[in-house]
């Protein structure tokens, strides 16, 4: 199983007037960490252009746990969720990290590889399909949820 990860450091165009990072930045964040686990497999810009062939998603989803701000170095993984036996179809989460190893946030996308001239959906080479199965595996992010309280009034 591999563990695939990276840091980011929050820019100040990161970061929104209430001087926290905005919530798109966090899928920036996601983003390149999946760029960054392709090139580092061998399907990078050159074998996406090559093959003609490239990552797409379907469905992004965030769950902000805790604010992030400019001086942070933030870590971020990739784990596998669901991948189709072809490798087709695939779900990937990321977790990231704030300098005081807080788990800041949670992203899950839902994606498909497509055929950049047909524009249609495609098969990705055996060589990325097994890279992406041996990583480590992820979870969808559950609330937890909040303790029940009672009150007694006298």
């Amino acid at each position: 199983m591999d563990f695939f990860e990276n840091k980011i450091e929050v820019r100040w165009s990161d970061c929104d007037p209430n001087k926290h990072v905005r919530h798109s930045a966090y899928y920036d964040y996601g983003a390149q960490n999946r760029i960054m686990f392709f090139t580092k497999i061998g399907f990078d810009i050159e074998a996406i252009e090559r093959l003609n062939i490239g990552p797409i998603l379907f469905k992004e989803e965030c769950t902000f746990l805790r604010e992030l701000t400019m001086g942070d170095t933030v870590r971020i993984n990739l784990k596998k969720g669901e991948i189709s036996p072809d490798g087709g179809r695939w779900v990937l989460h990321h977790e990231i990290f704030n300098n005081r190893d807080q788990k800041c946030a949670h992203i899950t996308v839902q994606g498909a590889w497509m055929d950049l001239s047909a524009r249609k959906l495609t098969l990705p080479p055996k060589e990325v399909v097994d890279a992406m199965e041996r990583l480590e595996s992820g979870q969808y992010y559950v609330h937890k949820s909040a303790k029940k309280t009672t009150s007694t009034s006298q």
